[in-house]
């Protein structure tokens, strides 16, 4: 299934080029109230429920996402948390196979469902009038799925072909997947979300149900329901539906840690499918559990700083100045259980080789390390992620994803809720001590992607 995008990485992203730059940041208080609106309720079989209120337009989102991902397989079973979450689909006794997408379907409502390392979810997007129908149709198969091998074994087929469509014809994600599998030597962040080849082929309907049975109980999910809908509403109708489930599974998760990195390492990839070359890097940032305060916001604004916009410093000298690449830039993956990444990337012109690009990534590398951020640069970038704050008001469907994402991996309501006042408190100094951990050549693994010409 299609990702639910929910990691406020993405909102980031897409502020890199907002007009908004250059406003003073948003206030804490303000940032809190105005844009992610919450209230928050636990059911008596653990089930914690949030509801954000957001009366733009007469429409609801139902987010269910479990405290379960990719990073919970058991070794040698990379891929069952997707697995199991197509499976999900396929019904229960009330509800057979497809009843649940013609329903949402024929209201003219969207629905669709992810898988991460670290959680998996379901979600809906339906007119108000409709909610109690996705009510019913969710609670039902947190514990009721029903399964035959004539439903799991041609699914298993639809899983390899999304893995040859998406990865093994996609030179760039191949490439991304070994960085990965090299970047991480033993926490399973190292095995695709979609998994080897083999070891898919190799899943029983016994190993789906043996998932779904341990993983899938109200005391292991979050139930998020946003837009046209306060907590008032809500309560009755989530006690009526989630309440009368029963508790199973496990309540927690343990996963191995990453040894130190004691040596850089490279990743080459040649391929006739390749039609350009591409340089990219991966940096293996600390434990969350080892983190100071301030550091996860510290790494989004290096982020930002060093390739996360127009005017980042990689783009300036790699793309505009030096005319060696058509795009360079980076990016964090901070919103994470256990290991944040960060990445850079850069594609040369026709005729600059991959040599040159990365000597000049690492000259702005040592460069920023040597002379530090300036406090106009800090501001800009504080700036931008001001602006996504700001617009991640505007579409309903958001708070659920941002709200639903950090519950996952362990933030509390509140936490999430004071990420703007974190983002202010930064200083230059924070931002330039995380840099000199992180942009450590001993924690990297460079990737180069070759075209190679058919044999």
């Amino acid at each position: 299934m299609t990702q639910f995008p929910l990691a406020r990485r993405r909102l980031l992203q897409a502020a890199a080029l907002s007009p908004l730059a250059g406003l003073p940041f948003l206030s804490a208080r303000s940032a809190s109230a105005e844009i992610f609106p919450a209230e928050s309720f636990t059911l008596e079989n653990g089930l914690q429920v949030v509801v954000t209120t957001n009366r733009r337009v007469p429409l609801v989102t139902q987010l269910l996402i479990y405290r379960v991902g990719a990073a919970d397989e058991q070794p040698g079973k990379s891929g069952l948390a997707h697995f199991v979450e197509h499976l999900l689909f396929k019904g229960t006794e009330r509800h057979p196979a497809g009843a649940y997408s013609a329903a949402v379907a024929a209201v003219g409502g969207q629905e669709n469902a992810f898988t991460s390392a670290d959680s998996t979810g379901y979600w809906q997007v339906v007119p108000k009038r409709n909610l109690e129908m996705i009510l019913d149709f969710e609670s039902d198969r947190v514990l009721n799925l029903t399964l035959t091998n004539e439903q799991v074994l041609p699914e298993l087929e639809v899983i390899l072909e999304e893995r040859r469509s998406r990865v093994d014809n996609r030179p760039a994600a191949l490439l991304g997947e070994s960085i990965a599998a090299t970047l991480f030597r033993n926490h399973p962040y190292g095995q695709p979300i979609i998994g080897w080849e083999p070891e898919i082929r190799s899943f029983t309907r016994e190993d789906a149900l043996d998932f779904y049975e341990t993983w899938y109980g109200p005391q292991n999910a979050i139930l998020v329901l946003g837009g046209d809908i306060d907590v008032e509403e809500a309560r009755p109708l989530v006690e009526r539906y989630y309440g009368p489930l029963a508790r199973r599974g496990h309540d927690s998760r343990e996963r191995p840690r990453e040894p130190v990195s004691r040596t850089a390492r490279q990743v080459d990839l040649s391929s006739p499918l390749a039609q350009v070359p591409r340089w990219s890097r991966a940096y293996l940032v600390p434990h969350r559990s080892e983190l100071a305060p301030g550091d996860l916001e510290a790494l989004q604004l290096l982020s930002m700083i060093l390739g996360g916009a127009s005017s980042s410093r990689l783009y300036r000298s790699l793309v505009l100045d030096q005319g060696l690449a058509t795009s360079a830039g980076s990016y964090d993956r901070s919103e994470v259980l256990d290991y944040p990444t960060f990445y850079l990337y850069a594609q040369p012109v026709p005729g600059a080789g991959l040599e040159a690009l990365e000597t000049a990534a690492d000259v702005e590398i040592m460069r920023l390390l040597s002379d530090g951020v300036t406090e106009t640069e800090l501001q800009k970038a504080k700036d931008r992620l001001a602006a996504a704050a700001i617009f991640a008001r505007d579409d309903p469907k958001t708070a659920p994803r941002v709200i639903g994402s950090a519950l996952s991996i362990g933030e509390s309501l509140a936490e999430l809720q004071a990420w703007p006042e974190r983002v202010a408190a930064v200083t230059s100094a924070q931002v330039e001590a995380l840099a000199q951990t992180v942009l450590d050549p001993r924690r990297s693994v460079t990737g180069r992607l070759h075209p190679e010409m058919p044999s």
